[in-house]
């Protein structure tokens, strides 16, 4: 659909940009994930930058949003409203290492954009400035900036814009001219590229970023065909083998949002710059998006812990196949068979399905997956057959479009509608690979469906529910998701639960406790079930920051 083009850099051009660039990584994810070879060859460089955006177009959509049901003929959201917005989203989405750069190419662009709250566009001159406030505030994100990469591309094209006259669309287009040459240069700056007959995978997806900023501009959407015949060599060429740098890498991928000041963020990034490579830290103002590749992810998130308060922590191990061999030798390794995608609310329990065999999904309180989330797990875990656990009821839908899409790349996917973490650790403890896939499935399912869950929490506010009116601050037993008992105290309910769930039997009862947990509480909820229930065992794990205090479930 033909764009209306945009004369000045406003909101409504900052919200046609986001859709535009969406759709042009949407289009290119593949093509970008199939050259990514640096600076590891984990094939997921054009997913990450489509997640990124997707987070920072969702966030903008969020200011428009909020304004309309602000009321009618109300003023829109301010160009500085619009900008901060798409850089905060890029910020808090960022996946791997190229997505974290682009977030901070737009928080620097966002630094001029918003600079006077007053000014309602920007124009040409305005966007020179941005482009180059968002290069050159990228390369000191990075640790040990690298020539040949998207750093390159994206100092050409500031390079570029801020000796171009003319309005935002004249600008844009010397950037991008100027980026798709930078892109075109890449293999000759970085001798892993050459080896492998590809350009910058990263640099790939800011020329098509770049591109949808022309296209917000202009209204139309401009096309390189001598890039995208290249690009297809590219993809071929990678296909038949990545080749990856020659000196072993990092066994992890770590990354996490950090609440901290500045002077704790410049001390981490001494410290995790002395564990490992690919250090990036971008963001400002309190909240920053730190990402590193290491051999020991827990000293990476304890360095965080002692700079501040880090959350949303993806820990990715990249595989013996992808990491530990080197030179030519080191290919992309064969799928395996099978292996189960599931998603948890703590990192304690990420660490307690890791540990399991599976690929983990970290969800916060409010920050559900998306579906593309889903999609990018069942892809890293690589294999022809793949057991999805979506572990919350409210993620059946997203978890069916996931197992969908994943289908259409030909992976065979069982979608397990489990409702609770609990539910997928019952149906973990009876996963064996190696029996038929449907078999294993059946089991699985069957596992599942006969673990009865409940969990306790804490009330948010007043509420009519299925026992009563609750207050803010209630503790509140909820058994197969409905509200079942509501208390002041968090044992005391949570032996009320339990005994209404082992009054129509069961063998095990496993306990996952959440940071907020009384110490107290797995020992006497054990002697409880102890005492009150023969032949019916108890395990306890530590959930961490999971949302709920406490986690139940009854075999």
């Amino acid at each position: 659909m033909a764009q209306v083009p945009q004369t000045f850099f406003d909101a409504l051009a900052v919200r046609t940009w986001c859709g535009l660039a969406l759709d042009a990584l949407g289009r290119a994810r593949e093509e970008i994930d199939a050259i990514n070879v640096y600076p590891v060859a984990d094939g997921d460089t054009g997913t990450n930058l489509y997640l990124t955006v997707e987070s920072a177009a969702a966030a903008v959509e969020a200011v428009f949003d909020g304004h309309a049901a602000g009321g009618a003929g109300g003023p829109g959201p301010t160009l500085a409203d619009a900008v901060r917005a798409m850089a905060h989203g890029a910020l808090i989405g960022a996946r791997g290492n190229s997505g974290t750069i682009l977030a901070q190419l737009l928080r620097g662009m966002a630094q001029v954009l918003a600079g006077d709250e007053a000014l309602a566009h920007a124009d040409g001159q305005g966007l020179r400035r941005a482009l180059r406030r968002a290069a050159d505030s990228a390369r000191l994100a990075v640790a040990h900036p690298v020539e040949g990469t998207v750093l390159t591309v994206a100092a050409a094209a500031a390079d570029a814009a801020a000796t171009t006259e003319g309005d935002c669309g004249a600008v844009a287009r010397a950037a991008l001219d100027a980026a798709r040459a930078a892109l075109a240069e890449t293999p000759d700056r970085l001798p892993v590229l050459r080896r492998a007959g590809v350009v910058d995978a990263g640099g790939r997806g800011l020329v098509a970023v770049l591109a949808a900023l022309v296209g917000t501009f202009t209204g139309e959407t401009p096309r390189d065909p001598r890039a995208r015949a290249a690009a297809r060599e590219d993809a071929v060429a990678c296909a038949d083998g990545a080749v990856v740098p020659e000196s072993g890498g990092p066994a992890f991928e770590v990354i996490y949002l950090l609440e901290a000041d500045d002077a704790a963020v410049a001390r981490l990034r001494e410290r995790l710059d002395a564990l490992g490579d690919s250090l990036v830290v971008v963001g400002g103002d309190g909240l920053w998006n730190v990402h590193v590749h290491v051999d020991d992810a827990g000293a990476a998130v304890e360095a965080g812990v002692e700079a501040g308060r880090p959350y949303r922590i993806r820990i990715t191990h990249f595989g013996a196949g992808d990491v530990r061999t080197t030179g030519a030798e080191r290919t992309r390794g064969e799928r395996a068979q099978r292996a189960v995608v599931a998603v948890v609310p703590g990192e304690g329990l990420a660490g307690l399905y890791a540990e399991a065999g599976a690929t983990t999904v970290l969800a916060r309180p409010g920050e559900p997956p998306a579906s593309g989330e889903l999609v990018q797990a069942v892809r890293r875990a690589h294999a022809r057959e793949v057991v999805l656990l979506p572990n919350d009821a409210e993620l059946r839908h997203t978890a069916a479009a996931a197992a969908e899409q994943a289908r259409a790349e030909n992976i065979r996917v069982a979608l397990i509608p489990t409702r609770s973490a609990v539910q997928g650790i019952a149906a973990l403890a009876v996963h064996e690979p190696e029996r038929r896939f449907d078999e294993d499935v059946v089991s699985m399912t069957s596992a599942a469906g006969a673990t009865r869950y409940a969990e306790v929490t804490v009330a948010e506010r007043q509420s009519w529910t299925m026992a009563g009116i609750c207050q803010a601050g209630d503790v509140l037993g909820l058994i197969d998701g409905d509200v079942a008992v509501i208390g002041q105290d968090v044992t005391a309910v949570a032996g009320a639960v339990l005994d209404r769930m082992l009054a129509a039997g069961g063998e095990l009862v496993t306990l996952v406790l959440g940071d907020d947990a009384p110490d107290s509480a797995a020992a006497r909820l054990r002697s409880r079930v102890r005492e009150g229930y023969l032949a019916v065992d108890t395990v306890v794990y530590h959930g961490g920051r999971q949302g709920a205090v406490l986690l139940i479930g009854v075999e």
